[in-house]
């Protein structure tokens, strides 16, 4: 993987659980867990065909160096946009180098 590929300032958050202290209430907050440098790549006519038989709302490929942290309930945070991700996939050689992470277009819920 070569570290000009990864142009792409992201920001992963992960969801937690928050109580209100005035009326108990629990209520999904999400957290920023890391600033990481990664790239965003829209799928390409191929791909997105591709991936309609599987999964119609993909639409971006997020790559980053490997984090063994990750799951597919974390989001990412990239230019005022939020990218929710549908599967975490390991690189073909080592599986230790970087992840691909397909990824649907979240709503920006604040």
């Amino acid at each position: 993987m070569f570290a000009r590929i990864l142009k792409h300032r992201l920001e992963l958050q992960q969801p937690q659980e928050v109580q209100d202290p005035v009326t108990g209430d629990i209520t999904l907050a999400w957290t920023t867990i890391a600033y990481v440098w990664g790239e965003v790549a829209p799928l390409s006519g191929r791909e997105f065909i591709a991936a309609q038989a599987v999964q119609t709302e993909i639409s971006v490929r997020i790559t980053i160096r490997y984090r063994s942290d990750i799951t597919n309930d974390w989001r990412i945070l990239f230019r005022n946009q939020i990218y929710n991700i549908a599967a975490v996939l390991p690189d073909l050689l080592s599986g230790l180098d970087y992840i691909t992470l397909p990824c649907t277009e979240g709503l920006n819920d604040g």
